[in-house]
């Protein structure tokens, strides 16, 4: 399985996403390619924020090899699932896929905990390093609730 998980500037929330699931899986021996990317490409080509990198850190999860890139149209036919961290993001690829949009992949994060739901992945760019790891434990629970579906 190929799967996308998708934030606004892919610094932040998407890389822990990314790392996070790519671990799980790993660690359930699951053979899936686990990648990240943002709707705005300010920082494409850098790495994942410093409070995402340490936070990763803290539970065992590196993701200082990632680099920030730009959600393209063509990641529609890449991946499997595309996972958004807010309907914002799930808007803004729309818009971006154009033709290619594929709505049966794209899906948000947190309603794999809370069905329907519609909850955003609250964005820790402006806070503190404990919002950081409140954004990592609720992307942790809801990779669980994704990987428990697929074992």
């Amino acid at each position: 399985m190929k799967v996308l998980m998708v934030c606004l500037g892919n610094i932040c929330r998407s890389p822990l996403a990314e790392g996070i699931l790519q671990h799980k899986a790993n660690q359930h021996g699951l053979q899936w390619q686990v990648d990240s990317a943002g709707t705005g490409n300010w920082h494409v080509g850098q790495p994942p924020h410093r409070l995402s990198q340490k936070t990763a850190l803290h539970y065992g999860v590196n993701i200082a090899h990632q680099k920030c890139r730009q959600f393209s149209a063509s990641d529609m036919m890449q991946f499997d699932v595309i996972f958004f961290m807010e309907r914002e993001n799930l808007e803004d690829a729309k818009i971006i896929a154009g033709s290619q949009w594929d709505a049966s992949k794209a899906k948000l994060l947190l309603n794999e905990l809370h069905p329907e739901s519609n909850k955003a992945v609250p964005d820790p760019y402006y806070g503190t390093e404990a919002d950081y790891h409140h954004v990592f434990e609720m992307i942790s629970k809801a990779c669980d609730a994704f990987i428990a579906k697929h074992i």
